[in-house]
């Protein structure tokens, strides 16, 4: 069947949307809807995406669940989705939710955060996981989870557990022998760094720790009473992956009309510098290769006139500013530099620059485009 003939059948009967329908039509709407969406996403404009949304969202209230697990099956290994539907069926019932919660790359850390903090513990198993966990979100399994969860999060691998997860973890491997056992055999944690990390409650986990594996010795068990996490984050260089991930999920949040300066100083705070090169090119409406070649070129006076022009307070900036995945991270002279460079320039003389700079580039892009096309008819 052609994308045209699935649109059609998709559409046909939208006047389930004012109730003149069957159950029946409604799922089968919603589905048509979905499947089309899934054939086009990738060339969907932004208000494309909405549109979907918005019916998606309407129609998830009248359908039954199976319609709506079938959806959120649809929508799951899609990079591009529309943003509010996914997080609405994330947080339905488990059959309906589960892809989701662990395939979907649209969700970000707080709507998963969100869900471990107010949903069942069969939601928190299937972040629990995904194919990466983040530090923040291991660390709401930690505080929010039963056993099952905590111990598949700290089982999985592509888990990135932090200091103060790691904490957290400790105090509860000493009095769950289960959790202790796995937090064991972590091989990123060194049980003989960092003296005096943990204290009292390392002396606990360590007992716990013995009585699990009887060959553990007592001597050395003595003169270990700290915890550490090895694994050392890299705050500066490009990573392709983690880019594409996240300007989906940057897109996602923008759908819902999320991407506000709240949104951008959490990036900050938690050091989302993809994230925050992502909410760049999609506040700006400038294609995401623009921003990597910014970043990748240490182009610091490009991003200082585009947020500059973008609105941005000079204390966003300067939160922004470092975060972001530059080739180098910047010197605290480097920082310095641009923050004031900032500072000084008005925010309408950016706009005026950035705009001339957005009319050469159209320029350029249509000159090549016609000489590509006069290439191709000679």
């Amino acid at each position: 069947m052609s994308e045209f003939e699935s649109g059609h059948r998709a559409f046909a009967s939208f006047r389930v949307l004012n109730g003149e329908d069957s159950h029946s039509e409604r799922d089968q709407l919603f589905r048509n809807m979905a499947k089309l969406f899934s054939f086009v996403s990738d060339r969907c404009e932004d208000e494309q995406v909405v549109q979907y949304d918005e019916a998606l969202c309407l129609l998830a209230e009248l359908v039954e669940v199976e319609a709506r697990a079938h959806v959120a099956k649809l929508l799951a290994p899609l990079q591009r989705a529309p943003g509010t539907v996914v997080v609405k069926l994330a947080n339905d019932e488990i059959e309906v939710a589960r892809p989701l919660l662990e395939f979907s790359n649209v969700l970000s850390d707080d709507d998963l955060i969100d869900i471990i903090e107010n949903k069942s513990e069969e939601h928190r198993l299937a972040i629990a996981g995904r194919a990466s966990v983040t530090e923040r979100v291991g660390e709401a399994i930690v505080q929010h989870g039963d056993t099952g969860s905590v111990i598949k999060f700290v089982r999985n691998a592509n888990a990135e557990i932090g200091r103060s997860t790691l904490q957290k973890l400790v105090e509860r491997a000493s009095t769950d022998a289960a959790i202790a056992e796995d937090l064991r055999n972590r091989a990123e944690i060194d049980w003989r760094s960092l003296r005096g990390e943990i204290d009292s409650v390392a002396d606990k986990v360590l007992e716990s720790l013995g009585e699990v594996d009887g060959r553990f010795d007592p001597i050395t068990a003595g003169k270990v009473n700290a915890v550490v996490y090895k694994r050392m984050r890299n705050r500066a260089g490009f990573n392709a992956q983690e880019w594409k991930v996240a300007y989906n999920q940057v897109r996602a949040l923008a759908d819902r009309k999320q991407l506000d300066d709240r949104a951008l100083a959490r990036f900050a705070r938690f050091g989302y510098g993809h994230h925050a090169a992502a909410a760049i090119a999609v506040t700006l409406r400038v294609t995401p290769e623009i921003v990597v070649k910014w970043l990748a070129s240490q182009d610091y006076a490009a991003v200082t006139v585009a947020l500059r022009a973008a609105g941005f307070t000079s204390e966003l900036f300067g939160a922004i500013a470092p975060t972001l995945p530059w080739r180098d991270l910047p010197t605290p002279e480097h920082q310095q530099m641009i923050v004031s460079r900032f500072v000084a320039l008005e925010e309408e003389e950016a706009r005026n620059i950035f705009e001339l700079w957005r009319a050469h580039s159209f320029r350029r892009r249509n000159a090549a485009a016609a000489e590509e096309r006069q290439a191709m008819s000679a």
